[in-house]
């Protein structure tokens, strides 16, 4: 089978500063329910890898919060001190996902935030509970996972559509997605059932109290949006601040958050092909094309691709469509991409050689060497599949790739096909708890970029809508979220609300 899986303007003059809402709590009182884990501490130590001045520790918490007193798993934690002598506290980071490791994303802390707010705060990331190197959720082995990423459902016209599947092609793609559920269950049949992003914030509210925080001051970028919002949820009156940047839409279940998401990929790749036609070395075309003759010759392309694969200098592996797909879907997270990507399509287009295609899809699937992914997928699917109800009924899927592949032809019946394990998954781990709108939290930051692939500008405009004390924050821009990504008034506005507590004023906007 394939898959694809997957997410008011204002002006930084005119700020006034807000106090914290809510009362003062002692650092452990979020932990008084928890037994002997609030008497942890965090044995800080060398850590394995990155910044020589990073210092990493562990902590446990439970695997099922029903049962504090039940079986216990461990996450790990890296932090890099601050910069400067007055130091408010630490900033809690989140890279997204689901599956990004926090841990490693500590390491690149001068791309994370702003030198001001590197002197102001201890920063501070953590793997989630199933990823990385906290107690990890493993479903299929790297080369049953290769095919599950890699593999091509028959298409009714054979040039791998998957808006147009067969009778053939969506039986096969439900038992690829039965067959992943059934290796979750097979490796980790308790995590599973705990892994879901209202556990995650739980955790993140352990580690708030052992590092002796009052409140939190969090950073989440895409995935790590929803973390901050299930955070807000649960415990308003413990937020000092929070930037949720590239926003998830809390309101859309797996299935529907895949369909809107094509939306983005599609106002992306017409940004990427738009860029491409004014270079020389454009393999889609040239100055006299349109955005649509390049993207129609992106898509016929793709389409030889699923007829005669390419060949590539790494491994055995055949790239066929699925696997050009994902390659040249890496252009449409960030600018920096792009360059790469029209190489490979070069090298592809012009000689069949697709190992750089190859290359930006396993970049994006973590998959490190010829050998191993990381756990990255497994964890991504098993908390999307926890966090909402999905339709539990293949021809829910089949209609859902026809209307993504409406408003995204390339991209959108991949993506809406991604979202199929969720049908499978045990509902007793699907969490249905309403609405995120933590009435009661001070004011959150939420950053929306208007062409952004991943998380699409309406889910920010959502999110910010939803919570009762949200304001939006735009970057008019491409690539996937907003803050240090080159928009110097999103920056500052960003760094202030951080640093300070700054709420820009209703009405005002980034010019």
């Amino acid at each position: 089978m394939a898959v694809t899986l997957t997410g008011t303007v204002l002006l930084v003059s005119g700020c006034t500063a807000l106090t914290p809402g809510g009362g003062a709590q002692e650092p452990a009182e979020s932990l008084g329910a928890l037994g002997d884990l609030a008497e942890q501490e965090l044995d800080w130590g060398p850590c394995d890898g990155g910044p020589s001045e990073a210092e990493c520790a562990t902590y446990e918490v439970p695997l099922d919060y029903d049962e504090p007193e039940g079986e216990r798993i461990e996450i790990a934690v890296k932090r890099m001190a601050a910069t400067g002598d007055d130091v408010i506290g630490s900033l809690l980071v989140n890279p997204g996902g689901p599956g990004g490791s926090g841990y490693d994303f500590v390491d690149h802390a001068s791309f994370i935030v702003s030198e001001q707010v590197r002197e102001r705060f201890d920063l501070v990331g953590f793997d989630p509970r199933g990823v990385g190197r906290s107690t990890p959720i493993t479903c299929l082995p790297a080369e049953e996972l290769d095919d599950f990423i890699g593999g091509e459902a028959e298409s009714a016209d054979g040039d791998g559509d998957m808006s147009e599947l067969t009778e053939a092609g969506v039986a096969d793609m439900e038992e690829g997605s039965r067959e992943f559920v059934e290796a979750c269950q097979a490796n980790a049949p308790d995590l599973m059932l705990n892994v879901g992003t209202v556990n995650v914030a739980r955790d993140m509210d352990v580690l708030r109290a052992l590092l002796g925080d009052e409140k939190l001051t969090y950073l989440g970028a895409s995935y790590g949006t929803h973390i901050g919002a299930h955070y807000a949820e649960q415990f308003p009156d413990r937020v000092r601040a929070l930037v949720l940047d590239g926003a998830v839409d809390p309101t859309l279940d797996q299935l529907d958050l895949s369909v809107a998401q094509a939306t983005g990929f599609e106002t992306a790749l017409r940004a990427f092909v738009e860029d491409c036609l004014t270079r020389t070395d454009c393999p889609l075309g040239g100055n006299g094309d349109s955005v649509e003759d390049g993207v129609a010759a992106l898509d016929g392309f793709l389409a030889r691709t699923a007829r005669e694969p390419l060949h590539n200098s790494m491994d055995d592996r055949e790239i066929n469509r699925a696997r050009a797909e994902l390659g040249v879907l890496a252009a449409l997270y960030s600018e920096s991409w792009w360059e790469r990507v029209r190489e490979g399509l070069d090298d592809a287009m012009s000689d069949g050689d697709g190992t750089v295609l190859l290359q930006l899809g396993d970049e994006l699937y973590s998959r490190g060497d010829t050998q191993e992914y990381e756990n990255s997928t497994a964890a991504l699917i098993a908390v999307n599949c926890s966090d909402s109800p999905s339709p539990r009924g293949v021809e829910a899927y089949v209609e859902a790739a026809e209307e993504a592949g409406e408003e995204s032809p390339i991209f959108g019946p991949s993506l809406a096909w991604g979202a199929l394990p969720c049908a499978f998954w045990p509902e007793e781990a699907v969490y249905d708890g309403g609405p995120l709108d933590a009435p009661g939290a001070p004011p959150i930051m939420v950053v929306g970029t208007t062409r952004d692939s991943a998380t699409p500008y309406a889910w920010a405009e959502a999110l910010a809508g939803a919570l009762e004390s949200g304001f939006l924050v735009t970057r008019d821009g491409d690539g996937h979220t907003g803050y240090r990504m080159g928009d110097a008034c999103v920056d500052r506005m960003v760094d202030a609300y951080l640093i300070d507590l700054e709420v820009p004023r209703d009405g005002m906007a980034c010019a």
